[in-house]
């Protein structure tokens, strides 16, 4: 018993087995209770960090300057170049903030463009509404207008999820394995012989 493991055959008293299994099963409970805890702490002070940067926000920037200070220091951010009397830019706009609540590593950003003649110039902005997106400061994709959105105003919010997942800048969640209870006759197997 120096090195904690018990031969389960010195054991003879079903009791004292039956007890001695109980508290291996809850010292792995508890260990596994002690690393969820640590997980969820770090994802807690994760989220905080990113709500101090306005994560999971869509936000408004005012200059140039603050636009080009967030594309280069942020790893990923999709910024939406836009005319507040425009219509089209205001049915992005609602797109946008259900993305920005979804995908909380990713910065949603919009500037209007009379407030950015440098980066309209620059970036060749002169359809609206723009959608460029950046990974760690380098564009990745641009959208004008509703062209890559089926052209029409009732796009779905998906289609313009898909165009932003495939250039990177946002990450669909891992797929979480639940473990599920299976009989010796339950099989996950798609290849089974019993099948032909």
């Amino acid at each position: 018993m120096a090195n904690n493991i018990i031969n389960i055959d010195d054991i003879s008293d079903d009791e004292a087995l039956f007890a001695e299994l109980e508290k291996d099963d809850d010292n792995q409970l508890a260990n596994m209770r002690e690393k969820r805890i640590k997980e969820i702490q770090a994802e807690i002070e994760r989220r905080s960090g990113r709500d101090d940067n306005n994560h999971g926000r869509y936000i408004e920037v005012t200059s140039e300057k603050e636009f080009m200070n967030i594309t280069t220091s942020s790893k990923y951010v999709v910024g939406h170049f836009y005319h507040a009397d425009f219509r089209r830019c205001k049915i992005m706009d609602t797109h946008l903030e259900k993305l920005a609540e979804k995908y909380y590593d990713t910065r949603f950003i919009k500037i209007e463009v009379r407030n950015a003649p440098f980066l309209v110039e620059k970036l060749l902005v002169k359809i609206l509404p723009c959608i460029m997106a950046w990974v760690d400061g380098y564009a990745q994709t641009k959208m004008v207008g509703f062209d890559d959105l089926g052209n029409t105003d009732s796009f779905a919010t998906a289609a313009l999820e898909l165009k932003l997942i495939h250039a990177g800048v946002i990450k669909k969640k891992e797929q979480v394995n639940i473990n599920t209870k299976k009989s010796i006759f339950q099989t996950v197997d798609s290849d089974s012989e019993l099948d032909d």
